[in-house]
């Protein structure tokens, strides 16, 4: 069948979980809602979490841990991170058994049966976080969020995928007059904070190629961004430097709490 799908379950600031299936395998990119949560969003698009097998983590921030080890506990699951986000994790997650606990460095890739997975440094103020292109039957999904900036070989590892996560976390004049503290408001426009709306689409301008057909617009602050400001940002970015938005490619948006419809790639 050589199947490859991909639903964004849920991101946003509030919390963030991917799910990819092919046919050997059905994994979740981060856990940064409760279980119970993720359960109903699984139903929601006729899975469920019994058939998953593995997760893997990007950094050991709340939004995006808050259940890996419950989900690990409850379902067997095993559970890849680098060494440092584990140890970031320790005390947040509970104990997971040792058997389902596998280092993944950054920078390197797993071979998981007939699904490819490399990980890839990004500037974010984590421990060592990382984020993920999966391969499958000569196609990719690139997931690129939590990030300050997009180095040259962030950018080579996202180029020309066929379906992209790309974060618009903020519109900048509502994150410079909303009522965050300045501290706060200068980590999120730091090197180690989030994209842009304007940002994630300069991304795109890059990294969209001819073999690009879905882009996703993920993690959306609740409090600096709206989702039909996020699109018509990009889009209009993208326009300009014309990239057929809805032609060439589909521009989906994402919700901080009802799942992406499950879309071959």
């Amino acid at each position: 069948m050589n199947e490859f799908k991909v639903s964004m379950l849920a991101s946003g600031s509030s919390g963030n979980v991917t799910y990819i299936e092919t046919d050997e395998h059905r994994v979740l990119v981060d856990a940064g809602l409760s279980g119970k949560k993720i359960e109903s969003l699984m139903n929601s698009i006729g899975r469920s979490l019994n058939d998953v097998d593995s997760l893997f983590v990007t950094h050991e921030h709340s939004d995006h841990i808050q259940s890996v080890g419950v989900l690990a506990r409850k379902y067997g699951l095993n559970v890849y991170a680098n060494d440092l986000t584990w140890q970031a994790m320790a005390g947040k997650i509970g104990r997971i058994n040792d058997e389902q606990k596998f280092t993944f460095d950054v920078n390197s890739t797993k071979l998981l049966g007939d699904l490819d997975v490399e990980s890839f440094s990004v500037s974010h103020d984590a421990a060592q976080p990382q984020f993920y292109v999966f391969h499958h039957n000569n196609k990719s999904f690139a997931m690129l969020t939590d990030v300050g900036y997009v180095t040259d070989q962030v950018a080579g590892m996202i180029r020309n995928a066929d379906a992209i996560l790309m974060e618009a976390n903020h519109d900048f004049e509502m994150l410079r007059y909303g009522s965050y503290a300045w501290s706060l408001k200068q980590r999120i426009l730091g090197d180690e904070g989030h994209l842009s709306n304007e940002d994630g689409a300069l991304t795109l301008v890059d990294a969209i190629g001819n073999r690009t057909k879905q882009v996703y617009l993920g993690h959306l602050s609740a409090e600096n961004n709206q989702v039909p400001l996020a699109n018509l940002t990009v889009s209009s970015i993208l326009q300009e430097h014309d990239l057929g938005v809805n032609q060439d490619f589909e521009l989906f948006d994402t919700a901080p709490d009802a799942a992406t419809r499950l879309r071959s790639i």
